[in-house]
């Protein structure tokens, strides 16, 4: 081989590892979040009940200290009392509250009213709220505002109901930019957009962790740039998304798909699902339905907002 092209195979293996390295991060957070769910679960058991709290933090005050010198501060006497909390407030594991981060609980495990939990968690689902909306909602007394019916009875959205990347992504997706974006060139505002839905994908709350900008694909001596690259959890599958800043065309479809089969040879594990194509476009046309027919992939379009 050329010089060149060893160099170009290390840079493969370095951003094939690298890739990984974040897909198994985010897949730890969440194994983090239920063994410190189980731990809270455990103190409770091991004080007798809700009802002996006082000896629950006589056993958390005694064992954060062995604990959080053996293993760090993440099981000091603090965060053990959380992980109690969290265990109270969600005695039973969700498809709904696990999908939340841990900044997203913490805004929610001294709410004492459980459907206003409820709705909160709901909302930060269906709406893709990130914590900062999240905290947004509760202080502008979003669940009082609610009528009386409308309070009652409110349900964490059904454990048996799978997201699918459909119920993730809406159409269309909203970004709010200021009136310097009109005077970019069309390139200088593809990438403004690009870093825009970078943001709001990671908003999302629903497992996305971003694996790429503007991920380099290396290809018989020609380099080609997949514009956004993520690995959602929740789907256990990588997501190639692709942006347009003018209407849809059936060649986009080919270029998604070339995109979508390279990830799938050289980045997917074994054990990942399929990989996911989103095409985000400024406008629809006719074209759409008639040209994608891979159940995998999808189009979509975004919308600016001043």
């Amino acid at each position: 081989m050329k010089e060149t092209d060893y160099y170009k195979e290390i840079t493969n293996l370095i951003e094939n590892y690298e890739v990984n390295t974040r897909v198994r991060a985010m897949q730890d957070n969440h194994d983090k979040l239920m063994t410190n769910w189980k731990i809270g679960k455990l103190l409770v058991e091991a004080q007798g009940g809700k009802n002996r709290a006082k000896y629950g933090e006589y056993l958390i005050k005694k064992w954060s200290i062995n604990l959080e010198t053996k293993y760090g501060k993440s099981y000091s006497k603090r965060s053990l009392m959380f992980y109690r909390k969290l265990y109270e407030v969600f005695p039973n594991v969700s498809t709904a509250w696990t999908q939340l981060s841990y900044s997203h609980l913490k805004n929610l495990l001294f709410i004492k009213s459980e459907n206003a939990r409820n709705y909160y968690v709901n909302q930060v689902i269906l709406n893709h709220l990130s914590v900062r909306e999240l905290r947004e909602m509760i202080k502008s007394n979003a669940f009082e505002r609610l009528s009386y019916a409308d309070k009652e009875n409110i349900q964490l959205i059904d454990d048996n109901a799978h997201l699918t990347i459909e119920d993730m992504i809406k159409d269309p997706i909203l970004i709010k930019v200021n009136k310097q974006v009109e005077k970019l060139d069309e390139k200088a505002l593809h990438k403004y957009i690009i870093s825009m839905l970078e943001e709001r994908f990671l908003e999302l709350g629903t497992g996305f962790t971003l694996a790429g900008h503007e991920y380099k694909v290396h290809i018989d001596n020609h380099i080609f740039k997949i514009d956004l690259l993520f690995f959602n959890y929740q789907l256990n599958s990588f997501v190639v998304v692709e942006v347009k800043i003018r209407e849809y065309h059936p060649k986009d479809i080919g270029q998604l798909k070339f995109y979508v089969d390279y990830v799938d040879k050289n980045i997917k594990l074994s054990n990942h699902n399929k990989i996911i194509g989103i095409l985000i476009v400024r406008k629809k046309n006719k074209y759409v339905v008639e040209y994608v027919t891979d159940e995998e992939l999808f189009v979509t379009t975004y919308k600016l907002m001043l």
